[in-house]
Protein backbone atom coordinates (compact mmCIF):
# COMPACT_ATOMS: atom_id res chain seq x y z
CA UNK A 1 0.00 0.00 0.00
CA UNK A 2 1.48 3.59 -1.00
CA UNK A 3 0.34 6.98 -1.42
CA UNK A 4 1.33 9.54 -3.50
CA UNK A 5 3.88 11.87 -2.63
CA UNK A 6 1.79 14.68 -1.91
CA UNK A 7 0.50 12.46 1.01
CA UNK A 8 4.12 10.99 2.00
CA UNK A 9 4.43 12.57 5.75
CA UNK A 10 2.18 11.20 8.50
CA UNK A 11 -1.24 13.29 9.38
CA UNK A 12 0.57 13.69 13.33
CA UNK A 13 -1.54 16.36 13.73
CA UNK A 14 -5.02 14.54 13.26
CA UNK A 15 -3.25 11.27 16.21
CA UNK A 16 -2.87 12.42 18.93
CA UNK A 17 -1.08 9.83 21.43
CA UNK A 18 -4.30 8.04 22.81
CA UNK A 19 -4.83 7.39 19.03
CA UNK A 20 -1.50 6.16 17.94
CA UNK A 21 -1.35 3.91 21.14
CA UNK A 22 -5.01 2.28 20.16
CA UNK A 23 -3.45 2.01 16.50
CA UNK A 24 -0.40 0.36 17.71
CA UNK A 25 -2.05 -2.24 20.19
CA UNK A 26 -4.88 -2.90 17.08
CA UNK A 27 -2.21 -3.56 14.43
CA UNK A 28 -0.19 -6.03 16.82
CA UNK A 29 -3.17 -7.95 17.55
CA UNK A 30 -4.46 -8.06 14.20
CA UNK A 31 -0.93 -8.84 13.33
CA UNK A 32 -0.56 -11.53 16.04
CA UNK A 33 -3.68 -13.75 15.15
CA UNK A 34 -3.06 -13.65 11.40
CA UNK A 35 0.52 -15.00 12.24
CA UNK A 36 -1.25 -17.52 14.94
CA UNK A 37 -2.24 -18.72 11.79
CA UNK A 38 0.75 -18.66 9.40
CA UNK A 39 3.07 -20.16 12.22
CA UNK A 40 0.56 -22.98 13.29
CA UNK A 41 0.98 -24.12 10.27
CA UNK A 42 4.77 -24.17 9.71
CA UNK A 43 4.77 -25.82 13.29
CA UNK A 44 1.73 -28.49 12.09
CA UNK A 45 4.32 -29.13 8.86
CA UNK A 46 7.44 -29.78 11.05
CA UNK A 47 5.53 -32.30 13.49
CA UNK A 48 2.66 -34.19 11.60
CA UNK A 49 1.87 -33.11 8.06
CA UNK A 50 4.78 -35.32 6.84
CA UNK A 51 3.03 -38.82 7.56
CA UNK A 52 -1.07 -37.63 7.63
CA UNK A 53 -0.87 -36.11 4.56
CA UNK A 54 1.75 -38.01 2.55
CA UNK A 55 2.55 -41.56 4.44
CA UNK A 56 3.52 -43.49 1.13
CA UNK A 57 6.51 -41.45 0.71
CA UNK A 58 9.99 -41.65 2.25
CA UNK A 59 10.35 -39.86 5.84
CA UNK A 60 12.90 -37.51 4.83
CA UNK A 61 10.99 -37.16 1.64
CA UNK A 62 7.69 -36.59 3.35
CA UNK A 63 9.39 -33.81 5.55
CA UNK A 64 10.54 -31.83 2.87
CA UNK A 65 6.84 -32.32 1.15
CA UNK A 66 5.55 -31.16 4.45
CA UNK A 67 7.95 -28.48 4.16
CA UNK A 68 7.43 -27.57 0.54
CA UNK A 69 3.24 -27.30 1.39
CA UNK A 70 4.44 -24.56 4.07
CA UNK A 71 6.61 -22.49 1.49
CA UNK A 72 3.40 -22.42 -1.09
CA UNK A 73 2.36 -20.22 1.44
CA UNK A 74 5.21 -17.75 0.69
CA UNK A 75 4.75 -18.09 -3.27
CA UNK A 76 1.29 -16.61 -2.55
CA UNK A 77 2.39 -13.23 -0.70
CA UNK A 78 3.99 -11.25 -3.40
CA UNK A 79 0.15 -11.24 -5.12
CA UNK A 80 -1.18 -10.39 -1.62
CA UNK A 81 1.21 -7.55 -0.60
CA UNK A 82 0.31 -6.26 -4.87
CA UNK A 83 -3.86 -6.57 -4.57
CA UNK A 84 -3.93 -5.88 -1.09
CA UNK A 85 -1.90 -2.37 -1.58
CA UNK A 86 -3.53 -1.81 -4.78
CA UNK A 87 -6.55 -1.73 -3.20
CA UNK A 88 -6.16 -0.55 -0.30
CA UNK A 89 -5.22 2.88 -1.77
CA UNK A 90 -8.31 2.79 -3.09
CA UNK A 91 -10.41 1.64 -0.49
CA UNK A 92 -8.74 2.19 2.62
CA UNK A 93 -5.73 0.24 4.91
CA UNK A 94 -9.11 -0.52 7.54
CA UNK A 95 -11.03 -2.49 4.92
CA UNK A 96 -8.71 -4.63 3.43
CA UNK A 97 -7.27 -5.57 6.52
CA UNK A 98 -10.05 -6.58 7.51
CA UNK A 99 -10.48 -8.73 4.68
CA UNK A 100 -7.09 -10.13 5.09
CA UNK A 101 -7.71 -11.09 8.51
CA UNK A 102 -11.07 -12.76 7.54
CA UNK A 103 -9.31 -14.53 4.87
CA UNK A 104 -6.58 -16.17 6.49
CA UNK A 105 -9.58 -17.01 9.54
CA UNK A 106 -11.58 -19.29 6.67
CA UNK A 107 -8.23 -20.80 5.50
CA UNK A 108 -6.76 -21.71 9.19
CA UNK A 109 -10.04 -23.00 10.08
CA UNK A 110 -10.64 -25.25 7.26
CA UNK A 111 -7.13 -26.87 7.56
CA UNK A 112 -8.74 -28.15 10.79
CA UNK A 113 -11.56 -29.78 8.90
CA UNK A 114 -9.79 -31.60 6.35
CA UNK A 115 -9.14 -34.68 5.72
CA UNK A 116 -5.85 -36.53 5.36
CA UNK A 117 -4.73 -38.50 2.74
CA UNK A 118 -6.00 -41.96 4.35
CA UNK A 119 -9.75 -40.86 3.97
CA UNK A 120 -9.27 -39.63 0.35
CA UNK A 121 -5.94 -40.03 -1.09
CA UNK A 122 -4.21 -37.69 -3.13
CA UNK A 123 -7.24 -34.91 -2.82
CA UNK A 124 -5.95 -34.04 0.67
CA UNK A 125 -2.76 -32.61 0.00
CA UNK A 126 -4.02 -30.78 -2.67
CA UNK A 127 -6.96 -29.17 -0.43
CA UNK A 128 -4.13 -28.54 1.92
CA UNK A 129 -2.11 -26.82 -0.77
CA UNK A 130 -5.53 -24.91 -1.88
CA UNK A 131 -5.32 -23.53 2.15
CA UNK A 132 -2.45 -22.81 2.33
CA UNK A 133 -2.46 -20.60 -0.63
CA UNK A 134 -5.39 -18.77 0.33
CA UNK A 135 -3.06 -18.02 3.85
CA UNK A 136 -0.08 -16.52 1.93
CA UNK A 137 -2.16 -14.50 0.00
CA UNK A 138 -4.32 -12.78 2.95
CA UNK A 139 -0.84 -12.69 5.30
CA UNK A 140 0.71 -10.46 1.85
CA UNK A 141 -1.76 -8.10 2.47
CA UNK A 142 -1.68 -8.34 6.39
CA UNK A 143 2.12 -6.82 7.21
CA UNK A 144 2.30 -4.15 5.62
CA UNK A 145 -1.00 -2.81 5.87
CA UNK A 146 -0.96 -3.35 9.49
CA UNK A 147 2.62 -1.50 10.00
CA UNK A 148 1.25 1.45 7.22
CA UNK A 149 -1.56 2.10 9.73
CA UNK A 150 0.65 2.25 12.81
CA UNK A 151 2.92 4.29 10.42
CA UNK A 152 0.69 6.69 9.27
CA UNK A 153 -0.61 7.82 12.77
CA UNK A 154 2.20 8.37 13.89
CA UNK A 155 5.53 10.27 13.83
CA UNK A 156 8.51 10.69 12.16
CA UNK A 157 11.09 10.99 15.54
CA UNK A 158 9.35 7.81 17.09
CA UNK A 159 8.44 5.39 13.75
CA UNK A 160 10.82 2.61 15.04
CA UNK A 161 9.38 2.34 18.32
CA UNK A 162 5.71 2.56 17.25
CA UNK A 163 5.87 0.15 13.95
CA UNK A 164 7.76 -2.45 16.24
CA UNK A 165 4.72 -3.07 17.93
CA UNK A 166 3.27 -4.23 15.01
CA UNK A 167 6.31 -6.49 14.17
CA UNK A 168 5.70 -7.69 18.21
CA UNK A 169 2.93 -8.92 16.70
CA UNK A 170 4.89 -11.78 15.00
CA UNK A 171 6.36 -13.53 17.89
CA UNK A 172 3.13 -13.14 19.52
CA UNK A 173 1.66 -15.43 16.85
CA UNK A 174 4.31 -17.87 17.40
CA UNK A 175 4.01 -17.38 20.90
CA UNK A 176 0.06 -18.21 20.67
CA UNK A 177 0.64 -21.11 18.56
CA UNK A 178 3.37 -22.58 20.48
CA UNK A 179 1.45 -22.68 23.72
CA UNK A 180 -1.84 -24.44 22.38
CA UNK A 181 0.51 -27.02 20.43
CA UNK A 182 2.96 -27.61 23.83
CA UNK A 183 0.15 -27.81 25.80
CA UNK A 184 -1.94 -30.68 23.54
CA UNK A 185 1.29 -32.52 23.15
CA UNK A 186 1.95 -32.31 26.79
CA UNK A 187 -1.10 -33.68 28.07
CA UNK A 188 -1.80 -36.35 24.74
CA UNK A 189 0.19 -39.27 23.49
CA UNK A 190 1.69 -38.72 20.12
CA UNK A 191 -1.25 -41.22 18.56
CA UNK A 192 -3.80 -38.78 19.96
CA UNK A 193 -2.17 -35.73 18.79
CA UNK A 194 -1.43 -37.35 15.23
CA UNK A 195 -4.77 -38.34 14.64
CA UNK A 196 -7.27 -35.45 16.39
CA UNK A 197 -5.10 -33.17 18.28
CA UNK A 198 -3.07 -31.51 15.80
CA UNK A 199 -6.97 -29.79 14.65
CA UNK A 200 -7.27 -28.18 17.63
CA UNK A 201 -5.51 -25.22 17.55
CA UNK A 202 -6.71 -24.45 13.70
CA UNK A 203 -10.39 -24.52 14.69
CA UNK A 204 -9.27 -22.52 17.77
CA UNK A 205 -8.00 -19.69 15.19
CA UNK A 206 -11.87 -18.74 14.79
CA UNK A 207 -12.29 -17.01 18.13
CA UNK A 208 -9.11 -15.26 17.59
CA UNK A 209 -10.42 -13.93 14.84
CA UNK A 210 -12.90 -12.37 16.05
CA UNK A 211 -11.20 -11.45 18.91
CA UNK A 212 -8.97 -9.77 16.34
CA UNK A 213 -12.19 -8.26 13.66
CA UNK A 214 -13.55 -6.76 16.78
CA UNK A 215 -10.42 -4.55 18.02
CA UNK A 216 -9.55 -3.76 14.31
CA UNK A 217 -13.08 -2.44 13.23
CA UNK A 218 -12.87 -0.19 16.50
CA UNK A 219 -9.72 1.59 14.91
CA UNK A 220 -10.53 4.51 12.76
CA UNK A 221 -9.09 4.91 8.97
CA UNK A 222 -5.44 6.24 8.13
CA UNK A 223 -4.96 9.96 8.47
CA UNK A 224 -2.88 10.29 5.47
CA UNK A 225 -5.45 8.10 3.52
CA UNK A 226 -8.52 9.97 5.14
CA UNK A 227 -6.62 13.59 4.24
CA UNK A 228 -5.64 12.71 0.72
CA UNK A 229 -8.92 10.33 -0.27
CA UNK A 230 -9.60 12.96 -2.98
CA UNK A 231 -5.94 13.19 -3.88
CA UNK A 232 -5.46 9.22 -4.33
CA UNK A 233 -8.72 9.10 -6.32
CA UNK A 234 -7.39 11.43 -9.03
CA UNK A 235 -3.66 9.83 -8.96
CA UNK A 236 -3.15 8.47 -12.50
CA UNK A 237 -0.31 6.18 -12.38
CA UNK A 238 1.78 6.10 -15.64
CA UNK A 239 1.34 2.01 -15.16
CA UNK A 240 -0.32 -0.24 -12.76
CA UNK A 241 1.54 0.24 -9.26
CA UNK A 242 3.67 -2.91 -9.11
CA UNK A 243 5.17 -2.04 -12.59
CA UNK A 244 5.55 2.03 -11.69
CA UNK A 245 7.36 0.68 -8.71
CA UNK A 246 9.76 -1.60 -10.07
CA UNK A 247 10.41 1.35 -13.10
CA UNK A 248 11.15 3.89 -10.90
CA UNK A 249 12.93 2.38 -7.96
CA UNK A 250 14.62 -1.33 -9.16
CA UNK A 251 17.52 -0.58 -7.00
CA UNK A 252 15.08 -0.06 -3.76
CA UNK A 253 13.29 -3.38 -4.75
CA UNK A 254 16.34 -5.90 -4.82
CA UNK A 255 18.28 -4.02 -1.89
CA UNK A 256 14.85 -4.83 0.26
CA UNK A 257 14.14 -7.98 -0.86
CA UNK A 258 17.95 -9.24 -0.23
CA UNK A 259 17.44 -7.97 3.41
CA UNK A 260 14.58 -9.97 3.63
CA UNK A 261 16.08 -12.76 2.53
CA UNK A 262 18.44 -13.03 4.73
CA UNK A 263 16.20 -12.22 7.61
CA UNK A 264 13.23 -14.60 7.05
CA UNK A 265 15.91 -17.86 6.30
CA UNK A 266 17.60 -17.50 9.86
CA UNK A 267 14.38 -16.72 11.36
CA UNK A 268 12.62 -19.64 9.66
CA UNK A 269 15.97 -22.29 10.77
CA UNK A 270 15.81 -20.94 14.59
CA UNK A 271 11.93 -20.93 14.46
CA UNK A 272 10.47 -23.98 12.09
CA UNK A 273 13.31 -26.19 10.99
CA UNK A 274 14.67 -26.63 14.92
CA UNK A 275 11.74 -28.46 15.96
CA UNK A 276 11.83 -30.98 13.29
CA UNK A 277 15.83 -31.82 14.06
CA UNK A 278 14.86 -31.79 17.72
CA UNK A 279 12.08 -34.25 17.07
CA UNK A 280 13.47 -36.46 14.72
CA UNK A 281 17.46 -36.15 14.83
CA UNK A 282 17.84 -35.77 18.63
CA UNK A 283 14.29 -38.20 19.74
CA UNK A 284 13.11 -35.19 22.10
CA UNK A 285 9.29 -35.17 22.79
CA UNK A 286 7.21 -32.43 20.81
CA UNK A 287 6.44 -30.72 24.31
CA UNK A 288 9.94 -30.36 24.32
CA UNK A 289 10.70 -28.62 20.96
CA UNK A 290 7.57 -26.66 21.09
CA UNK A 291 8.93 -25.58 24.93
CA UNK A 292 12.00 -24.25 23.52
CA UNK A 293 10.26 -21.91 20.51
CA UNK A 294 7.73 -20.95 23.53
CA UNK A 295 10.50 -19.61 25.39
CA UNK A 296 12.29 -17.43 22.95
CA UNK A 297 9.07 -15.93 21.53
CA UNK A 298 8.28 -14.98 24.98
CA UNK A 299 11.46 -12.81 25.11
CA UNK A 300 11.27 -11.70 21.78
CA UNK A 301 7.69 -10.59 21.96
CA UNK A 302 9.10 -7.93 25.22
CA UNK A 303 12.51 -7.46 23.26
CA UNK A 304 10.91 -6.17 20.08
CA UNK A 305 9.73 -2.66 20.91
CA UNK A 306 13.27 -1.89 22.86
CA UNK A 307 14.97 -2.44 19.21
CA UNK A 308 12.17 -0.37 17.64
CA UNK A 309 12.81 2.52 20.05
CA UNK A 310 16.67 1.91 19.77
CA UNK A 311 16.44 2.29 15.88
CA UNK A 312 15.03 5.50 16.58
CA UNK A 313 17.84 7.10 18.13
CA UNK A 314 20.50 5.04 16.50
CA UNK A 315 19.47 4.50 12.81
CA UNK A 316 18.23 0.80 11.44
CA UNK A 317 21.48 0.52 8.65
CA UNK A 318 23.43 -0.15 11.80
CA UNK A 319 21.38 -2.54 13.69
CA UNK A 320 20.33 -5.09 10.45
CA UNK A 321 24.29 -5.23 9.94
CA UNK A 322 24.86 -6.28 13.51
CA UNK A 323 21.73 -8.88 13.45
CA UNK A 324 23.27 -10.06 9.77
CA UNK A 325 26.75 -10.50 10.96
CA UNK A 326 25.62 -12.04 14.59
CA UNK A 327 22.73 -14.53 12.71
CA UNK A 328 25.66 -15.60 10.76
CA UNK A 329 28.06 -16.16 13.17
CA UNK A 330 25.68 -18.05 15.27
CA UNK A 331 24.46 -20.52 12.75
CA UNK A 332 28.28 -22.59 13.49
CA UNK A 333 27.11 -22.12 17.27
CA UNK A 334 23.07 -22.98 17.18
CA UNK A 335 22.96 -26.54 16.09
CA UNK A 336 25.74 -27.66 18.80
CA UNK A 337 23.97 -25.99 21.32
CA UNK A 338 20.80 -27.36 20.55
CA UNK A 339 22.34 -30.92 20.86
CA UNK A 340 23.04 -30.85 24.42
CA UNK A 341 19.57 -31.70 24.43
CA UNK A 342 19.05 -29.06 27.89
CA UNK A 343 15.90 -27.49 27.49
CA UNK A 344 17.37 -24.19 29.00
CA UNK A 345 20.38 -24.18 26.26
CA UNK A 346 17.83 -24.66 23.81
CA UNK A 347 15.61 -22.15 24.97
CA UNK A 348 18.70 -19.64 24.86
CA UNK A 349 19.76 -20.73 21.44
CA UNK A 350 16.72 -20.22 20.30
CA UNK A 351 15.98 -16.79 21.65
CA UNK A 352 19.73 -15.64 20.74
CA UNK A 353 19.33 -16.62 17.16
CA UNK A 354 15.45 -14.23 17.65
CA UNK A 355 17.58 -11.26 18.63
CA UNK A 356 19.71 -11.16 15.78
CA UNK A 357 16.58 -11.76 13.27
CA UNK A 358 14.53 -8.93 15.64
CA UNK A 359 17.71 -6.49 14.97
CA UNK A 360 17.25 -6.89 11.03
CA UNK A 361 13.83 -6.81 11.02
CA UNK A 362 13.80 -3.17 11.89
CA UNK A 363 15.30 -2.28 8.34
CA UNK A 364 12.27 -3.15 5.97
CA UNK A 365 11.32 -0.83 3.24
CA UNK A 366 6.77 -0.49 2.54
CA UNK A 367 8.14 -2.22 -0.58
CA UNK A 368 8.66 -5.71 -1.86
CA UNK A 369 9.55 -7.33 1.33
CA UNK A 370 6.60 -10.09 0.52
CA UNK A 371 8.56 -10.44 -2.73
CA UNK A 372 11.66 -11.93 -1.05
CA UNK A 373 9.42 -14.38 0.93
CA UNK A 374 9.44 -17.33 -1.88
CA UNK A 375 12.75 -17.63 -2.13
CA UNK A 376 13.77 -18.02 2.10
CA UNK A 377 10.69 -20.01 2.72
CA UNK A 378 12.28 -22.78 0.50
CA UNK A 379 15.91 -21.66 1.55
CA UNK A 380 15.05 -22.46 5.17
CA UNK A 381 13.88 -26.30 5.19
CA UNK A 382 16.43 -27.12 2.17
CA UNK A 383 19.58 -25.56 3.92
CA UNK A 384 18.97 -27.70 6.91
CA UNK A 385 17.74 -30.32 5.61
CA UNK A 386 21.03 -30.49 2.65
CA UNK A 387 23.55 -30.25 6.09
CA UNK A 388 24.76 -33.54 6.51
CA UNK A 389 23.82 -33.02 10.43
CA UNK A 390 20.42 -32.86 9.52
CA UNK A 391 20.43 -35.28 6.34
CA UNK A 392 18.29 -38.69 7.40
CA UNK A 393 21.65 -40.62 6.88
CA UNK A 394 22.89 -39.49 9.85
CA UNK A 395 19.60 -40.17 11.70
CA UNK A 396 20.42 -42.89 14.64
CA UNK A 397 18.39 -45.86 13.66
CA UNK A 398 16.12 -45.79 16.53
CA UNK A 399 14.85 -42.37 14.41
CA UNK A 400 14.68 -43.88 10.97
CA UNK A 401 12.82 -46.91 12.42
CA UNK A 402 10.43 -44.16 14.13
CA UNK A 403 9.79 -42.09 11.06
CA UNK A 404 8.63 -45.13 8.80
CA UNK A 405 6.47 -46.33 11.57
CA UNK A 406 4.88 -43.94 13.53
CA UNK A 407 2.87 -46.04 16.38
CA UNK A 408 6.39 -47.32 17.51
CA UNK A 409 6.69 -43.61 19.02
CA UNK A 410 6.73 -43.10 22.66
CA UNK A 411 4.91 -41.03 24.98
CA UNK A 412 5.95 -37.84 25.14
CA UNK A 413 7.04 -36.87 28.88
CA UNK A 414 4.10 -35.71 31.29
Amino acid sequence: MSTPDIAAEPATHAAGRTSIVKVAFASMIGTAVEWYDFFLYGSAAALVFGPLFFPDSEPSTATLLAFATFAVGFFARPLGGIVFGHYGDKLGRKKMLVVSLLMMGAATFAIGLLPTFASIGMAAPLLLIGCRLLQGFAVGGEWGGAVLMAAEHGDNDRRGFWTSWTQAGVPLGNLLSAVVLWVLALFQSDEAFDSWGWRIPFLLSAVLVLIGLWIRLSIEESPVFAANKKALENHKAEHAPIIEVLRKYPREVLIAMGLRLVENTSYYIFTVVVMTYMVTYLDMPKSAAIAGVLIASVAQFFLTPVIGALSDRVGRRPLYFTGALGAGIWGFVFFPLIDTGNQTVIAAAIFIGLIFTTLMARRRRRCSPNCSAPASATAAPLLATSSPRCSPAAWPPSSRSRCSAPSRRRTPSR
